[in-house]
């Protein structure tokens, strides 16, 4: 049986769409975000200034008493402002009737919450810089590196694991807790797991982070994850990068690790000490489904000798199982 069920020509085209309507939105709200919050003139003892608001509470600098300069500083936010946002505005309206075809066409989806978490990530420039895909939500970015759909794939449970991947120094401005408030401010941190988050509506969001990673974090940030050596190892390779669609229509970018060093995690997690017994099956035909599909499909990524030879000694066993199924010959002739 085919590992993979190849995209229509009209499939193919409609995720070419959406990935430009999407960065054509995603690079206008940046452009937004870095303008000031808004200007405004205001008089003060018979004199005319103008003030930078710098949030929706109303606190505001004033940037001195205006003149000719100032007045043209104002007037050129104003139209610069008015213009982004049309382009916003514009360009929502373009991503709706897109994900509507999208949907249609039964392209592979992510949950909405999900979707709410790395649109805002990716708003803030922190997305495939800083964090990156590397639970269940990254299926959907490896169908499209397949080109069609990649067969019983288990579906993403209400939880979401995000790596960190940004390497020191700390950047102080690059804040995963700032993001996760600014999505759902009823997130908080579980004290059990101080690697997690949860908001209002039980979703969890779990941050990971390997050895070589952690220190690039702010020292303040949260949730705070644990160094987890096997993290390393979904470093390694080239990422995936696919725009797709939530369940609510609403777009998202995936940024994930290599679908081979993602696969052979997934086998290793499946026989890894303490696993959640629940889960293992799972982590065992999602890392098997995925290898197929790279074989038959991905040859980009390829599985050669050079490959085989990179792998970390701990993954070679799975590598060797999951080869001999494929090939059907018994592992040990390899």
């Amino acid at each position: 049986m085919k590992a993979v069920t190849p995209f229509s020509d009209e499939q193919a085209r409609n995720l070419i769409n959406i990935r430009q309507q999407y960065e054509v939105w995603r690079d206008s709200e940046r452009a937004l975000a870095e303008m000031p919050y808004n200007l405004r003139i205001k008089e003060v003892s018979g004199n005319a200034y103008l003030y930078e608001l710098t949030d929706r509470e109303g606190n505001m600098k004033s940037l001195g008493r205006l003149d000719d300069e100032k007045q043209a500083q104002f007037d050129a936010y104003k139209s610069d402002k008015e213009e982004v946002k049309a382009r916003i505005e514009a360009s929502r309206t373009m991503l709706a009737e897109r994900a509507r075809i999208y949907r249609s066409l039964h392209l592979p989806m992510i949950d909405p919450e999900a979707g709410k978490i790395l649109r805002e990530a990716d708003r803030r420039q922190l997305l495939g810089s800083h964090l990156m895909v590397v639970g269940t939500n990254a299926m959907p970015a490896y169908h499209i590196e397949a080109g069609g759909a990649i067969r019983d794939v288990p579906e993403e449970t209400l939880d979401f694991d995000l790596a960190w991947t940004a390497e020191p120094p700390a950047d102080e401005i690059s804040s995963i807790w700032m993001m996760l408030k600014a999505v759902d401010r009823t997130y908080s941190v579980n004290t059990e797991r101080q690697f997690q988050a949860r908001n209002a509506k039980a979703y969890e969001v779990e941050i990971l982070a390997a050895p070589s990673t952690i220190d690039g974090m702010f020292r303040k940030d949260q949730p705070r994850p644990i160094a987890l050596p096997e993290q390393e190892w979904l470093l390694l390779g080239r990422q995936v990068d696919h725009v797709v669609i939530a369940r609510n229509n609403a777009p998202a970018r995936i940024v994930a690790p290599d679908p081979r060093y993602f696969a052979l995690h997934k086998l290793w997690m499946a026989e890894k000490a303490g696993r959640n017994p629940l889960k293992r099956p799972k982590d065992e035909k999602q890392g098997m489904l995925l290898l197929d599909a790279v074989a038959e499909a991905m040859p980009h990524y390829p599985m050669d000798n050079a490959f085989v030879s990179s792998l970390p000694p701990a993954l070679l066993p799975h590598f060797d199982r999951w080869r001999a199924q494929w090939k059907g010959e018994p592992a040990s002739s390899w």
